[in-house]
Parts: structure tokens; C-alpha cells; sequence
């Protein structure tokens, strides 16, 4: 598991002294306020920068990142992604797991066999959906505990109850 977790991503500068809009990947955005580090990705390593969040609205938060003055600083950082370490990441409820540590874990049915890896989990509803990939296409599937009993992260696998997923699956052709 990484040892980081994505939370946003800057989608552009905000006014002309610096600051930066965030479309959040957190599930409280009131954390913005309380995260006064994040990190950048530069390659494989992960940089420190200090962040400071003026408010949060309409579902987006406003942030100013290191040292950016103005909007030309604030450019710099267009389409970058934000993190925070797992240490300082919100706690978990006993049933919950990241996004992060579920993408990339294989779906396999009741008798072992492999149906695809998760490539992407929509929140637009209600529901979860996930979204997998296999050597038939991309297929999707709502995050029903009748469908995915188990997720086990540590082992990188997603338990499926086939019969419940034919139910359900939509496959994009």
C-alpha cells in the first residue's frame, strides 16, 4: 500500500494572489482546513508543501500551496495531484477502506477465478460503482456487499458472488 493518499487535484488559479481551486478526492472536505502539509508527486518521490485552505464551497476547496503570490505562481500548479501521508489521513470507519488501496486489486469469484483488476471507483449516487478491467473489456458493477462480500487489501483481492454480479454487471462495449 502506498504510503500516500490522493485528496485532490488543483484545477486552477484562484484570483490573482496565489491560490488555487481543488477538486477534492477526500470524503470530508472540512479536512482541507485542518491539513496545513501536502505533498507533490515529482517523479517517484513525494515533496512537501505547505497548504493553507481559506474555505471550502460548492464542493471544491480554496488552498493556497507553499509559497505561490500570484496567479502566475498558482499556474505552475494546474492538473497536479495532491496527497497526504497516511498518518495524517481521516480515520477509517471498521468497514471502510481508500479508494486508493482498492485500485489495482483483482476481483475473484467463488471458484478462484480472476475477473478483472479495479481500475476506477465512481461516486456519482448512492452507490459506488466499481470499475474493472479484464481481458474481455471494462465491466461495471455497483459496490453492493451482496455482490463484493469481502475486499481484502492486504491481499489485493475482492472477493464476487458471480450469480449476484450477472445480476447487476454492465459491460461497456
Amino acid at each position: 500500500m502506498n504510503e500516500y493518499l490522493m485528496i485532490g487535484e488543483v484545477l486552477k488559479p484562484q484570483g490573482v494572489r496565489g491560490e488555487v481551486k481543488v477538486k477534492p478526492y477526500a470524503a470530508d472536505l472540512e479536512a482541507f482546513h485542518d491539513w496545513k502539509t501536502l505533498y507533490l508527486l515529482d517523479g517517484t518521490l513525494y515533496q512537501p508543501i505547505k497548504a493553507s485552505c481559506s474555505r471550502v464551497h460548492d464542493g471544491f476547496a480554496y488552498v493556497t500551496l507553499g509559497d505561490c503570490k500570484t496567479m502566475d505562481d498558482a499556474e505552475k500548479l494546474r492538473g497536479q495531484k495532491l496527497y497526504i501521508d497516511r498518518a495524517h489521513a481521516l480515520s477509517l470507519a471498521e468497514d471502510e477502506v481508500y479508494i486508493s488501496d482498492l485500485i489495482g486489486c483483482a476481483a475473484v469469484d467463488e471458484t478462484g477465478a480472476s475477473l478483472g483488476k479495479l481500475t476506477d471507483v465512481l461516486q456519482h449516487g448512492a452507490v459506488d460503482v466499481y470499475v474493472f478491467q479484464s481481458d474481455k473489456g471494462e465491466w461495471m458493477a455497483p459496490a453492493l456487499k451482496a455482490v463484493f462480500p469481502a475486499v481484502d487489501v492486504q491481499n489485493r483481492i475482492i472477493r464476487v458472488v458471480r450469480e449476484k454480479l450477472d445480476e447487476v454487471v454492465v459491460y461497456n462495449e
